[in-house]
């Protein structure tokens, strides 16, 4: 039986590989071997329970006030002796954390084949998204198998030399993850929410977190609010606030005590994926809202000058707004108002998957070690 070690750290990449580990858990050629950094703690581990995932590791490097350099270094040397220990055939890293990119190293040093799932994606800058741009082209360069969500980022991939036989276009976990959720109807625990689900208001859903946005930036996303609830008391804009004490000082200030505006925790993705559902548009600077929004048929504004996610815009349910307050008070109050437009939004396909990606993973895994063969890709 081959040893396959998927590591994760964060909110998001167990949510992505959470049909990953369930697809290598149901394959009697493989065994599983779970581990997790803990880079994000109690959303991550929120995450694992909603999708039964007990990891075999725990790292636990979460520390208060870590900085990269501490995510990175203290992720390295613990992976270092437990792959050392454990010898897998393969670890499997996903998308452009710091824990993806230290999970990468480690098992290169070590001699180890790196799967790289939802491979490719680029900005072609930098510096935006902050450090993810650097840390997907790292991994990059120490994969062995790129499993590119799209047709472009199998392109990108190939315009930076990658072998095409080492890339497969699987379409993107999220999807596989979503659709095995949305339906669930996992009740809200804050009841004001409960609340909100029955009364058939629109509603605004908002996210920001991104390091490139903190400061004066996120300061006008938070005047923006303001105006889009003092101009419309009927739409109640929901905004599940990061736990990082910078972005809450810089966005808060400006909406705290609007009546139609509810303030949350963040919420577990069970109950995200609800609100989700519920939202008439989502404003964001997530990377992975901007995949999971259009199978949904919600209109995406995205706060950010350039996407690592272009399908969508191409497609026509994403746009690209950036920071500036009055951009994004003109953009979603034209949503809001523009039934043509807000329907030219929701109607458009979305190019991110089918709900089989964990399969064409576990295909393609098992081509790479030799013990099956892939199967057909994702078309996008």
């Amino acid at each position: 039986m081959l040893r396959i070690m998927p590591i994760f750290g964060t909110r998001p990449e167990a949510i992505k590989m959470a049909p990953i580990v369930s697809a290598f858990h149901a394959d009697d050629r493989f065994e599983c071997i779970v581990t997790v950094t803990g880079q994000h703690r109690e959303m991550l581990d929120q995450v694992n329970e909603l999708f039964g995932i007990v990891p075999n590791h725990d790292l636990n490097i979460l520390q208060p006030g870590q900085t990269l350099s501490d995510i990175l270094t203290r992720t390295i040397n613990g992976l270092d002796r437990l792959l050392a220990a454990e010898k897998p055939d393969a670890v499997v890293v996903q998308g452009d954390t710091t824990t993806s990119t230290a999970g990468a190293i480690a098992a290169f040093y070590r001699g180890i084949p790196v799967i790289h799932a939802e491979a490719g994606l680029r900005s072609h800058n930098l510096h935006s998204p902050f450090p993810e741009e650097a840390n997907r082209k790292i991994t990059t360069q120490v994969a062995s198998l790129h499993l590119a969500p799209t047709s472009t980022s199998k392109a990108n991939l190939q315009a930076e030399g990658v072998n095409e036989a080492d890339i497969v276009v699987t379409g993107n976990t999220v999807i596989d993850a979503l659709l095995a959720t949305v339906g669930k109807e996992i009740a809200f625990t804050d009841p004001v929410l409960e609340e909100l689900a029955s009364s058939g208001k629109r509603i605004l859903l908002v996210t920001t977190h991104r390091r490139e946005n903190q400061g004066d930036a996120m300061r006008g996303v938070g005047r923006a609010l303001a105006r889009i609830a003092k101009s419309d008391p009927e739409l109640v804009i929901v905004l599940p606030a990061h736990k990082n004490p910078v972005v809450r000082e810089a966005v808060l200030p400006a909406i705290e005590g609007l009546t139609n505006v509810i303030i949350t925790e963040p919420l577990a993705y069970g109950e995200f994926t609800r609100m989700l559902s519920l939202a008439t548009v989502v404003l964001t600077d997530s990377g992975g809202v901007q995949e999971e929004a259009p199978s949904l048929g919600k209109p995406v504004l995205v706060m950010r000058d350039n996407t690592e996610r272009p399908e969508a815009v191409v497609a026509g349910t994403v746009k690209l707004i950036g920071t500036d307050e009055e951009r994004i008070v003109e953009e979603t109050t034209r949503l809001f108002q523009d039934a043509e437009y807000f329907e030219s939004m929701a109607s458009a396909v979305n190019p991110y998957g089918d709900g089989l990606a964990a399969s064409r993973t576990v295909a393609a895994a098992a081509q790479l070690l030799g013990v099956g063969q892939r199967t057909q890709e994702f078309i996008s």
